[in-house]
């Protein structure tokens, strides 16, 4: 029984001929724009592969930069290692040192402050020793007081302060009301980034993706369509074969068979193939051998 069989008069053939031409340049279109923000996507992951790692990679695992899998990381790490969660910001080793720089641009472009929110900064060491006066009592009484012996405060680096706020930024002592007039951090909106950058990176890639998945769906369903119609407009045409008429009306289709009988008879193909290969390459192993002539007698 021959599977979608549908008849083509000749105009219908030609419409069929002219929509698949136009649906071979959509389609070329669709797929170099497709393949464009992949690229993008791609260039996108290396370019902030520091910043994912600092922020939002789990402690001991791999960051590989394969685009199916690279914004899987940051979507199902169920516990991330934040960035306050490293002892300080280590910019005085050689080859650190673009790690402040790096932070600061992030929270100033994505509008953020620390992993989850602005308090993450309290649980880590932002201030270098190397501009720390040791001499002072203040700095003194602070690394003392501190188990691992690091200088905390409840302090923001300045990129956390959100420029819209009307009052001048206020990023240190943020839990002392009496520190500052007007103020109290418990009731009052801080000029602060509320947004964690975990978050607003997961944001970010995940709006990309949402943008890219369904350019791939519909070059999926375009390629399927033009498949299709390429199958009809085959099977359609070889009905013209040898009609001195060719605007005869003829039966195009998807297979000439069921699904079912096709399936068999392709089954049983390819056992007929396997079977012809291997008799090859038992031949081929075998070498040839032929008698030796007999000698002949000697008087």
């Amino acid at each position: 029984m021959v599977l979608l069989k549908i008849k083509f008069p000749f105009q219908k053939r030609v419409r069929l001929a002219q929509g698949l031409w136009l649906l071979s340049w959509v389609a070329m279109f669709s797929g170099a724009i497709t393949f464009a923000m992949g690229v993008f996507l791609k260039t996108e992951l290396h370019r902030r592969s520091e910043v994912i790692k600092l922020f939002l990679i789990r402690k001991h695992a791999l960051f590989t930069f394969n685009t199916t899998t690279e914004v899987r990381p940051l979507i199902k790490a169920p516990n991330p290692q934040l960035l306050p969660g490293r002892r300080s910001i280590d910019t005085d080793t050689p080859g650190h040192c673009f790690q402040k720089e790096t932070i600061d641009r992030l929270q100033i472009e994505f509008q953020c402050c620390g992993n989850t929110n602005y308090r993450d900064w309290f649980e880590v060491q932002w201030i270098s020793n190397h501009y720390l006066d040791f001499t002072s009592k203040e700095v003194k009484d602070r690394v003392r007081s501190n188990v691992d012996g690091r200088y905390l405060l409840d302090g923001v680096p300045f990129s956390c302060c959100n420029p819209a706020s009307p009052r001048p930024c206020i990023q240190y002592s943020l839990l002392d009301n009496s520190a500052h007039y007007n103020y109290e951090y418990q009731s009052e909106e801080l000029n602060l980034y509320n947004r964690g950058c975990r978050q607003a990176l997961v944001n970010y890639y995940m709006g990309l993706m949402n943008t890219i998945g369904p350019c791939v769906l519909f070059d999926f369903l375009l390629q399927m369509t033009i498949l299709v119609s390429l199958r009809y407009l085959q099977t359609a045409m070889e009905g013209v074969i040898g009609q001195e008429n060719v605007e005869i009306e003829t039966e195009g289709y998807i297979l000439e068979k069921g699904v079912k009988e096709t399936l068999l008879e392709t089954k049983e193909k390819m056992k007929k193939f396997l079977q012809f290969a291997q008799v090859g390459d038992a031949s081929a192993a075998t070498p040839d051998t032929q008698p030796e002539a007999e000698k002949p007698a000697t008087a």
